[in-house]
């Protein structure tokens, strides 16, 4: 059967959607070189037959005990109570004849198939003694090569076809000849390859199922099957497990057209998938190989199914075994050097470029892009990439079919191999092949237009030339072994692991860091009162909030409130000298904002690139006098018997925005039931209120909260109820 696929131009939608549609396992026929019985059981009442079974038994037959003798119908019966594979063939006879019968249960009915031994053609008992020999020499046989070449001998020893080849499938189910054994007088068929439109996917899905499948006259006409529907079933009676099942005419004009009086095929799969077929042709006229001989040769092909994976491992070893080392190279690189992963992977003795054979490789982690050897330019890189991964097709050896608008890039990326690195912001690795530009020679040129008009409409019509056509095939590359794309996603989870217990490692450093620059305790000031809170964020284990109490020369005292951009182990170490260096200006300076200055002149000057916000309130016990300092951080709440109000007068910018900022001070005078409240922007920061809605609640929580600051933060944190996206810290100070 032949049906162009979507690469092959100049067919019509609908001979397509005709030829999908054709209804190959319920054809209402037979092949005539046989008679097909459907019959009830336990009665054995015909219920379906072919119009030739006259022919064979000399009279319509309306149950089988009418054509059967005694002892066959007892083996009948006997057989059916076990397993049919197991019986087939029952040898019986009819008419005086020897007939193989052949059984299987199809839609509630059991289909029974007679083959007359007579004219089938028999490699005969000789050959069968000598099938431990054979099967021996398959198993022999040490590569793929040698696989093929002598399955297609001894398939063609036992059947007697004048050609068979053995015809492997690639992964868009075009085929080639990769073994062949024929008379010597035919033109050979080695090489040559045929379109996936020449055995159309419901085809293929028979072949993955029906092991066998035999045309012994390819000019036969169709026998009828009487009546065509079952009444049992309203349905045509379905042929797909029949030996006889009549074929598409489609396909026999396909034979025709290619000279071919006679043809059978054996399935090859590998792992429960179709991988290729053994075609046997005969030129010379009608041929049967007897059913014994057919099975014989089917048993071949089963063989030969099995010892697939290690003959095809076995011509890829060379490469494997190297793919292997070097990934095992690379494992322990990513297991030493599990901090510098992007430059141990570019720059070492063994790269990431060095794992596959590849032209060219890219390695995005952490956000940064490196390029090694010949790739497109880097604009390109990571939009191909992301395209390829966003089609779900990763792996291509044709990638403008995938992403048509890089079809520019064939020289350096015809080929791509995708993997992304999970855990890491849209990490990704990738390797690139050019175009290896090739002459490929096809049985016949398979762009030729195959419809012919019927009164139906356009139906497929196969090409009429088989001739050597050869053409040459641009922007494809070499294709990705499965080796190869193994090694690649195994590198990518050996990253992604990595990653991880980086990230715990950093975790635990940052928090056991992070615990010093949170008091334990808050030291006892005479004349306040005071309480903290600090909830980290359920996301990341550690923020960059930081608070401090610093006791100054004269008996006043400093509270502060931090927060340096960024999470993890680099904002704690950040969060750790910024807390030390403003404490070493709060003792020199001469009022909160002269050490924030100090502080600032520290970041430009030490730590380019940072961020910070912090606001210092220095108290004076013996007064209650308050002089604030704020560089870029929320404003202190100050609460009084009259309401709550936001400190913002001279706030001034982030710590590491300006060289010089000159921060302001604000004094203001505490009594009575007075409190201020210090808060990181994870308290007030919210979804679609913003900030200001945050500050208001804020500041109607404190308003009505009592004036004891370890209740005043309870208070806040119930009536806020902040998200635990980010860490939130709180230092509530009250006069005594």
């Amino acid at each position: 059967m032949s049906a162009p696929d979507a690469r092959v131009g100049g067919v019509p939608e609908e001979a397509l959607l005709r030829c999908a549609d054709e209804p190959i396992a319920v054809p209402g026929a037979v092949q005539p070189h046989g008679v097909l019985l459907a019959v009830t059981e336990p009665d054995f009442a015909v219920v379906v037959a072919s119009a030739n079974a006259p022919e064979l038994f000399g009279r319509p037959v309306e149950a089988l005990d009418r054509v059967l003798g005694e002892a066959d119908l007892a083996a009948l019966r006997a057989g059916l109570d076990g397993d049919l594979a197991e019986v087939n063939p029952l040898r019986v006879q009819v008419s005086g004849a020897e007939v193989d019968l052949v059984m299987h249960r199809a839609d509630g009915l059991l289909l029974t198939e007679w083959e007359p031994l007579g004219g089938a053609e028999q490699a005969g008992a000789a050959w069968h003694r000598r099938l431990p020999t054979v099967l021996q020499r398959l198993s022999a046989t040490a590569t793929l090569d040698e696989l093929t070449d002598v399955l297609a001998r001894d398939v063609r020893t036992v059947t007697g076809f004048d050609r068979v080849m053995v015809y492997r499938f690639d992964a868009d189910w075009n085929g080639e000849v990769i073994a062949e054994a024929a008379r010597d007088d035919l033109e050979p068929f080695l090489g040559l390859r045929y379109p996936a439109s020449d055995i159309p996917a419901q085809a293929r899905a028979l072949y993955a199922t029906n092991w066998m499948r035999l045309i012994p006259d390819a000019g036969y006409r169709p026998v009828p099957l009487d009546p065509p529907v079952p009444p049992s079933t309203g349905r045509p009676l379905d042929l797909s497990g029949a030996m006889l099942r009549s074929v598409s005419p489609v396909h026999l004009e396909y034979l025709a057209n290619m000279g071919v009086a006679a043809s059978m095929s054996i399935s090859l799969i590998d792992g429960g998938q179709l991988w290729g077929l053994v075609a046997c042709h005969h030129y010379a006229g009608a041929h049967r190989p007897s059913y014994a001989d057919r099975v014989a040769a089917e048993f071949l092909g089963r063989t030969a199914s099995l010892l697939l994976p290690t003959k095809v491992a076995a011509g890829e070893q060379a490469g494997v075994v190297e793919v292997a080392t070097r990934q095992a190279q690379l494992a322990a690189v990513v297991g030493r050097t599990p901090r510098e992963l992007s430059a141990a992977l570019a720059d070492g003795e063994v790269t990431a470029l060095d794992l596959l054979p590849a032209a060219g490789a890219a390695v995005r982690l952490n956000g940064q892009l490196r390029l090694l050897g010949t790739t497109p330019p880097a604009d390109r890189v990571e939009p191909l990439v992301r395209a390829l991964l966003a089609t779900g097709t990763p792996v291509t050896d044709a990638v403008s079919q995938v992403v048509p608008g890089a079809a520019d890039l064939a020289d350096t990326a015809s080929g791509v191999l995708a993997v992304e690195v999970h855990g890491g912001r849209d990490d990704f690795l990738a390797w690139f092949r050019p175009e290896t530009i090739r002459e490929v020679t096809w049985g016949g040129n398979p762009y030729t237009s195959k419809t012919a008009q019927t009164d139906a409409g356009p139906r497929l019509s196969p090409r009429r030339s088989f001739d050597a056509w050869s053409e040459t095939v641009r922007k494809t590359a070499q294709p990705w072994r499965e080796h190869e794309v193994a090694a690649a996603r195994t590198l990518a989870a050996d990253l992604a692991d990595a990653a991880l217990s980086r990230a715990a490692e950093d975790n635990r450093l940052a928090t056991a860091l992070q615990r010093t620059l949170l008091l334990a305790e808050l030291p006892k000031v005479p004349g306040f009162a005071m309480a903290a809170r600090y909830r980290p964020s359920a996301e990341d284990v550690v923020g960059g909030d930081w608070y401090d109490l610093v006791p100054l020369p004269g008996g006043t005292v400093s509270v502060v409130l931090g927060d340096v951009a960024g999470h993890g182990l680099a904002a704690a170490a950040i969060t750790a000298q910024l807390r030390h260096a403003l404490r070493a200006h709060l003792l020199r300076a001469s009022g909160p904002g002269a050490a924030l200055d100090g502080l600032n002149e520290v970041i430009a000057a030490l730590l380019p690139g940072e961020m910070a916000t912090a606001v210092v309130v220095e108290l004076d016990p013996s007064s209650g006098e308050v002089v604030v300092a704020n560089a870029g951080h929320l404003p202190v709440l100050h609460a009084t018997a009259s309401g709550a109000e936001f400190l913002s007068d001279g706030r001034g910018p982030a710590l590491g925005l300006l060289d010089a900022a000159g921060y302001r001070e604000t004094r203001i005078r505490l009594s009575g039931e007075d409190r201020l409240l210090l808060f990181s922007d994870g308290l007030v920061e919210r979804g679609r209120g913003g900030l200001e809605s945050g500050l208001e609640c804020l500041r109607e929580a404190v308003g009505t909260a009592p004036a004891e600051p370890q209740t005043l933060l309870d208070a806040v944190l119930a009536a806020l109820d902040p998200p635990t996206t980010d860490d939130v810290t709180l230092l509530g100070i009250a006069r005594t």
